[in-house]
């Protein structure tokens, strides 16, 4: 296409409706007709980025190739278009403050006094048409975080009727509202959604489309009323009905023609057709699987399963490959004890040691690590979850008691996980942990060569400590092996128990380059192995 066209997907009335698998659902219909698609998630709030946010306050910290931390929205973008993202891809209030307040000190503004309009306002324009011209896209899909009205969002609203306004004809607004069902007058009601297009409308944009989100099909007349009072088109008012998975949700979209419309909004009328069979295998894999597979996550924030989005999404495509339903139990570390980890976890097919930060939570993932390796069953560390396996091994393997990582125990005598090189002059917490993707060189006959199939990967790490490689030989000695490193620096990326079932620790984050139609090949192996280690019993 000659020009770039620009999408905006805002919410209204209730925040949590699901605009970012509106924008991924979309997303994925034109690119199944064989364009070029990103998705841009614009958050209101001031911090520069996720990365130093509490998972209970944001969820997952999701994080790009390009080694930028960023909300978890994104990696809906990517399981969805399978498609990276990029810094470009996750912009927020704080770093739009803090670009235009750089561009103030340096004197980019002669001397002019620096306002929310034009300064901010141009600076947020310029992240969205910076995406679209960077990469030569054809659809540039932006996500407006938070909920119309609200006051965080006001700079961005402003700047979305400021590139309608410039853009023209390659841009529109998509709005997703609420439509509640009230129990007792069983009836749902449309006034929310009316008063969330008006409060856009008094902003300065007119939504083009509008997509309802409810628990009950909406009939013809409900969706010809809130056409009528909304100033929108009837067949540009699309209804978002629960289903029983987020991936059904681009076929329902699809059966409302919502992309067709998109496109006639455009002008592009001779369009190619989706091709969406693989998506459409995917899911019917997905319902045509009767057996189960049970999976038991250790984590520290089990309360809030957003915290372990990607994984959660990545454990459901790979036991969907291996046809299987999954079964997947949160268990709280903090809560592990010697005496009820075999009544907490002699039930699972495998188990995962997740990621994490700090000391709280830490001796209920070793208690775990340890039932796992006596036991022989299927165990997955990542991240923090590796140096985990490391340290209780070099606990009770090695016989080094007080091993442990200096993160939790800088006075440590045996530190087999110790803080990076270049991690120990850092004072800043915000971007400066070992970001993004690297280089694995993978051992031939071990068990993730065999996943992967090949000797060199590449995954995105988040970490600022490391497998020390002092002990490296003690450990190998022993049993367990270091089957990956990056070639550059050394680094041990993985470690693994060959004499057991499938016992896998990797420092990298893998969950990251899990998509809906290319999973990651250690979740499909995890899998296997639990699945096999179910049938045995």
């Amino acid at each position: 296409m000659a020009d770039t066209k620009y999408i905006f997907v805002t919410g209204g009335v209730i925040s949590s409706l699901g605009k970012g698998i509106i924008a991924a659902s979309l997303g994925k219909l034109l690119k199944a007709r064989g364009y070029k698609v990103t998705i841009q998630k614009l958050d209101p709030y001031i911090n520069i980025d996720p990365g130093t946010l509490n998972p209970y306050e944001h969820g997952e910290c999701y994080v790009t190739v390009d080694g930028h931390e960023a909300d978890l929205d994104l990696g809906h973008y990517e399981r969805f278009l399978s498609t990276p993202t990029y810094r470009g891809n996750n912009i927020t209030t704080g770093r739009i403050y803090q670009n235009v307040i750089n561009k103030e000190r340096k004197g980019d503004y002669l001397g002019k006094t620096v306002q929310i309009i034009p300064h901010i306002t141009d600076e947020i324009k310029r992240n969205v048409k910076l995406l679209g011209a960077q990469y030569d896209y054809d659809f540039v899909i932006t996500e407006i975080g938070g909920t119309v009205g609200d006051i965080e969002s006001l700079p961005f609203i402003e700047s979305v009727r400021q590139l309608r306004w410039e853009l023209g004809k390659n841009c529109l607004c998509i709005h997703l509202t609420y439509i509640p069902y009230i129990a007792a007058a069983k009836e749902v009601k449309t006034k929310p959604t009316q008063h969330s297009v008006k409060e856009l409308q008094s902003q300065g944009v007119q939504p083009d489309i509008l997509v309802l989100r409810t628990e009950h099909q909406l009939n013809k007349d409900i969706l010809r009323k809130v056409a009528l009072f909304c100033n929108v088109d009837v067949d540009a008012v699309v209804q978002s009905v629960d289903v029983p998975t987020i991936y059904q949700v681009p076929l329902m979209m699809q059966e409302q023609k919502m992309d067709e419309t998109v496109l006639r909004k455009f002008g592009l009328v001779d369009a190619p057709k989706a091709n969406l069979e693989p998506w459409k295998a995917f899911l019917n894999k997905m319902k045509e699987a009767t057996e189960t597979v049970r999976i038991g996550l250790v984590g520290k924030y089990v309360e809030l399963p957003d915290a372990y989005k990607s994984i959660n999404e990545s454990l459901l495509q790979a036991a969907t490959y291996n046809d299987r339903k999954l079964e997947l139990q949160f268990i709280h570390s903090d809560k592990l004890t010697d005496e009820n980890v075999e009544k907490n976890l002699s039930s699972f097919d495998g188990i995962i040691i997740a990621p994490g930060f700090g000391q709280r939570g830490i001796e209920g993932k070793f208690i775990a690590l340890k039932y796992a390796r006596e036991h022989d069953v299927p165990t997955f560390g990542i991240c923090l979850g590796m140096q985990c396996m490391v340290i209780e091994y070099a606990r009770h393997v090695l016989g080094l008691e007080d091993a442990n990582s200096t993160e939790m125990n800088p006075n440590t005598p045996h530190k087999v996980i110790d803080l990076m090189a270049e991690q120990k002059n850092v004072t800043n917490m915000g971007g400066t942990m070992r970001l993004g993707a690297y280089d694995c060189k993978l051992e031939k006959d071990s068990v993730v060569y065999g996943a992967y199939g090949k000797d060199l990967v590449q995954e995105r790490h988040r970490h600022r400590f490391e497998f020390n490689n002092d002990y490296r030989e003690q450990f190998e000695e022993a049993g367990m092996k270091c089957t990956g490193t990056n070639p550059g620096t050394g680094l041990v990326e993985v470690v693994e128990i060959p004499s057991m079932k499938w016992y896998l620790g990797v420092q990298f984050h893998p969950e990251y380059n899990s998509t809906v139609l290319t999973p990651n090949p250690l979740f499909i192996s995890f899998i296997q192995a639990a699945v096999k280690n179910k049938n045995a019993k």
